[in-house]
């Protein structure tokens, strides 16, 4: 019940949110038959363990781990190629893993089918290569191109990606944190914040020449917007108090404005004003006791 509820608030406030995490809930089902096409090995193990086979107890319980193996591959692969797709600039994923499932599925096939049901060399090797293009066809191939974009930004790929991973993660941080506060109007304005924050990061991914000012931006900014956060969500059920939530709202105007400004001068490259209002912010947040 606590889960529909959570995501029933996921969906009010940051549809974009919900619409990701449903896309990749329907990642990690969409490999679920592999977990299901195994379970017929489990009576035919149960079938060699009756009859003293000892060779297809092994080929039987070897091939349902197989699977099993390959269902777990599969499904992390699809997760891989929802986030590849999703980004504008990407590194391919480092391990192929679809292609990974595919060939254990296809050798765990033909195992099954010789040495398990008997059939011979050539059927066997024809239903392994079935179960191999099979899983192509239904799966697809890994993404094996990265995605950036033109100009002479000078960063990598790599670096481009990492910056934006870690700021995806901490407004992650600051989304599960807004789960926990139990005030709508505090819910909503974190939600703007983060949509801001998101809007800053598609900026970056278009334009990587703003990595630098980005960095600090997020130092600064969502890190010490994720502490005050994450500290009002572990405190205001326990000590809840008028002092304290005026506190928190004054700081949220501050922020919330902050971001506000920082985009548009993102936006426009303005270089100096940005780092001005940076180091203003840093000393107001350390005054506070924040950062």
């Amino acid at each position: 019940m606590k889960s529909i509820m959570a995501d029933l608030k996921i969906l009010r406030s940051n549809p974009k949110r919900f619409v990701k995490e449903t896309k990749n809930w329907i990642s990690a089902a969409s490999g679920s038959l592999l977990y299901i096409i195994p379970l017929l090995l489990i009576f035919a193990t149960m079938k060699a363990f009756a009859t003293g086979n000892l060779l297809g107890i092994f080929v039987n319980a070897g091939g349902y781990a197989a699977f099993l193996l390959a269902a777990q591959l599969l499904r992390r692969g699809l997760k891989a190629e929802i986030v590849y797709r999703e980004k504008r600039v990407a590194s391919v994923p480092k391990w192929p893993l679809k292609g990974m499932a595919s060939i254990i599925v296809a050798i765990t096939t033909f195992s099954v089918a010789w040495l398990g049901a008997h059939n011979s060399f050539m059927v066997s090797a024809a239903f392994g290569a079935g179960a191999f293009l099979g899983m192509i066809l239904c799966y697809g191939l890994d993404p094996s191109k990265q995605k950036t974009v033109a100009g002479n930004h000078g960063y990598t790929i790599e670096e481009i990606s990492s910056t934006i991973e870690a700021a995806e993660s901490v407004i992650l941080s600051i989304e599960n944190a807004n789960n926990r506060i139990r005030n709508l109007e505090f819910n909503t304005r974190i939600d703007r914040i983060c949509e801001t924050a998101r809007t800053i990061l598609d900026e970056l991914e278009a334009n990587p020449s703003a990595i630098r000012r980005t960095r600090k931006f997020l130092i600064v900014y969502l890190e010490s917007t994720n502490k005050v956060t994450t500290g009002y969500a572990n405190t205001h059920l326990q000590a809840e108090t008028p002092e304290l939530e005026q506190n928190f709202r004054s700081l949220l105007d501050n922020i919330e404005n902050v971001f506000k400004e920082q985009k548009e001068k993102l936006l426009q490259e303005d270089l100096f004003d940005l780092d001005v209002q940076i180091e203003v912010l840093a000393k107001q947040l350390k005054h506070e006791g924040i950062v």
